[in-house]
């Protein structure tokens, strides 16, 4: 089944300058309320407490969330593991964690232990402490730097292997997409307001190898129209690619939306960053892989020349005087 005609002639290219400036106008944006706004880092980069409770009859997280809202701590984070009877609560230090000596850091966590208790046995007299650890703030500074170099990693990788799959354009207007598409998934997410953990920054990792997928498509395509055809320019090459790709590009995205929608609405608070973050991605990527990653292939100037294969790489051609 097609959703787009694959044999249609949507003229893409005439909206690039549009698109350029409008993808432009978002990164900018989106790099301001990064460095300006900033994300909120979750306990796993910043340092916290770390709490595991466990009831004797089981209870629902809403009840459990409820108790320690109502004891004060409205940003704990509540997870399930083992069962309906033991959970995880996770609070960042409300304290600059970075300032604190491990001593302190350790102070600071049996305070926190003994609030929580106080807090979950005021709905419910048999909950109990099983354990409690505190996340130091200098594992929070290197995981992430860590995600940080993650990143360029992931970037610098996906451009190496295009670069000799394809052609250096091809490797220029992945890494510009992946830029794009990381900048402004990252700032959507920053406006959420929610807690960017480690759940997130795998989040991200994804949505990068997700979008290079798309593009590697079109790639594909625009090479093999390329060289099967004896006439038409770029611009022209380029929008048959989009148009005859553009079906599968939309029913992967729809696909893996359905996927991670379901962890997003089901998956519970452990899923939802991840989720969120992925679904977010997504649109970002179908966009980028039609007004933005193919409009920089004719913007560095691609031709039919750069595609050809050479002699060493065809038999056939070799042989020909």
């Amino acid at each position: 089944m097609e959703l787009f005609n694959p044999n249609s002639n949507i003229d893409f290219m005439r909206w690039r300058k549009v698109s350029f400036a409008l993808s432009a106008i978002l990164m900018v944006i989106s790099a301001a309320i990064i460095f300006m706004r900033g994300l909120d880092y979750g306990l796993d980069f910043t340092g916290g407490a770390n709490i595991e409770v466990s009831y004797e009859k089981a209870v629902d997280v809403a009840e459990v969330r409820a108790a320690l809202t109502a004891g004060g701590f409205d940003n704990a984070v509540v997870q399930t593991f083992g069962g309906t009877n033991d959970f995880a609560i996770r609070i960042v230090s409300e304290e600059e964690a970075s300032s604190k000596t491990e001593e302190a850091s350790n102070v600071a966590n049996d305070k926190i232990a003994v609030e929580v208790l106080k807090a979950l046995q005021a709905k419910r007299a048999d909950a109990k402490v099983k354990s409690s650890e505190f996340v130091g703030p200098q594992i929070g500074e290197e995981l992430r730097s860590d995600g940080l170099v993650a990143v360029i990693f992931v970037i610098a990788g996906i451009s190496i292997y295009l670069w000799i799959r394809f052609e250096w354009r091809f490797a220029v207007s992945a890494v510009a997409s992946e830029v794009h598409d990381t900048l402004l998934t990252v700032a959507a997410f920053a406006l959420t307001g929610r807690e960017f953990d480690l759940p997130a920054l795998a989040a991200v990792l994804s949505v990068v190898g997700y979008s290079i997928n798309d593009k590697i498509v079109v790639f594909d395509r625009v090479r093999e129209i390329f060289r099967s055809s004896r006439k038409g320019e770029p611009a022209e090459i380029l929008n048959r690619s989009i148009n005859s790709t553009m079906s599968r590009t939309i029913m992967t995205g729809v696909t893996t939306a359905l996927a991670v929608g379901t962890l997003y609405f089901l998956g519970g608070a452990a899923l939802e960053n991840f989720g969120l973050i992925m679904l977010i991605g997504i649109a970002i990527g179908i966009a980028s892989s039609v007004f933005f990653a193919n409009p920089v292939l004719l913007l560095l100037g691609v031709s039919k020349q750069d595609l050809m294969p050479k002699s060493k790489d065809d038999p056939e051609l070799a042989r020909r005087p």
